[in-house]
């Protein structure tokens, strides 16, 4: 990560950087609730604490080195300057449990059941490099949870004009100076391509780009307006995607098969040995036992002449001669 991300921290201290930290904050809380796992993490943005309302036992913070550095300083120019803190309401900021770039994660294939990205991938210097990163160390089933700006409104039209007046020698960008900001259908296109599937899709923060907390409030109508009747206009984007892995075979547990085989050669125990349940052979529907189930004697002794009447008949259809 580079210098643009400095641009982006100081700005989430702004009255729309606040605005916009507080519907991420209330989507990421709802989003990872019901996320169960082991092991989870959040990549980049101290202010947000996207894991806070999540249950895993295994819970990290990686930042960029100089994210790093810059929340170190950070925090010590408010220690130093504690007037100026107390005129802007500070959020708390979480505390890194190890240094490491989106595009080289050190944890094994396979190993993460939850990776949340706020504003990572446009805070990256490959954003395709670093979620086809998060498509390596997550499990089959796992999920990422994205958050990032919309280029397609108010905020992002705004932007593109402060840019274009900046060429011609004056103006000042509303958002950061971070790297192109990355739409929600290429960004959905690249998850397709790396096997992830979109489970859900939210848009928030139709207020207009403006700079003052009051104007802020006043149009805090727009909101509820916004979602109803232009709800891919919002300033900011939240999704959730679960990769998935074609082919995988779900193996039954080892008991399920021994009962399931007990249950198949029962019927076959009964048939075959039917005298031990108390039923008897099986009988003709004349009421005679099969020659199958009969003693080897039994059939002459019971009918002397039966086995050369059958003999007769046999000598009969072999020579043509019929009764």
């Amino acid at each position: 990560m580079s210098a643009p991300i400095i641009g982006l921290h100081h700005w989430f201290d702004s009255p729309p950087g606040r605005y916009l930290l507080a519907w991420e904050q209330a989507c990421f809380d709802e989003a990872v609730v019901d996320i169960f796992g082991y092991h989870s993490l959040q990549l980049g943005v101290p202010l947000l604490d996207g894991l806070r309302a999540n249950r895993m036992p295994y819970r990290w913070l990686a930042l960029g080195q100089e994210v790093a550095q810059e929340v170190a300083g950070g925090a010590s120019a408010a220690a130093q300057t504690p007037a100026e803190g107390a005129a802007a309401p500070q959020r708390q900021r979480q505390q890194a449990a190890l240094l490491a770039e989106p595009v080289a994660l050190p944890f094994a294939a396979a190993s993460l059941d939850l990776i949340v990205l706020p504003h990572t991938l446009e805070l990256s210097i490959d954003p395709h490099a670093a979620l086809r990163e998060v498509e390596r160390v997550l499990m089959p089933e796992g999920r990422v949870v994205i958050s990032g700006l919309n280029p397609t409104s108010l905020w992002g039209l705004r932007q593109r004009r402060a840019r274009w007046y900046r060429h011609l020698g004056h103006g000042t960008p509303y958002l950061p100076e971070v790297g192109e900001l990355i739409g929600y259908w290429r960004l959905r296109d690249w998850l397709r391509l790396l096997g992830f599937e979109v489970e859900s899709t939210r848009f928030g923060c139709y207020r207009p780009a403006v700079r003052n907390a009051q104007w802020l409030e006043r149009f805090g109508w727009m909101d509820a307006l916004g979602e109803k009747w232009w709800p891919i206009l919002g300033a900011a984007y939240f999704l959730v995607a679960v990769k998935r892995v074609h082919g995988m075979r779900l193996l039954n547990p080892a008991w399920r098969s021994s009962r399931q085989r007990a249950a198949t050669t029962v019927p076959l125990a009964n048939s075959t040995n039917s005298s031990k349940n108390g039923r008897g052979p099986r009988r003709h529907l004349d009421g005679q036992e099969p020659l199958a189930s009969r003693p080897c004697g039994a059939g002459a002794a019971s009918d002397p002449g039966g086995m050369r009447t059958m003999t007769a008949m046999n000598h009969n259809h072999r020579h043509g001669n019929t009764a």
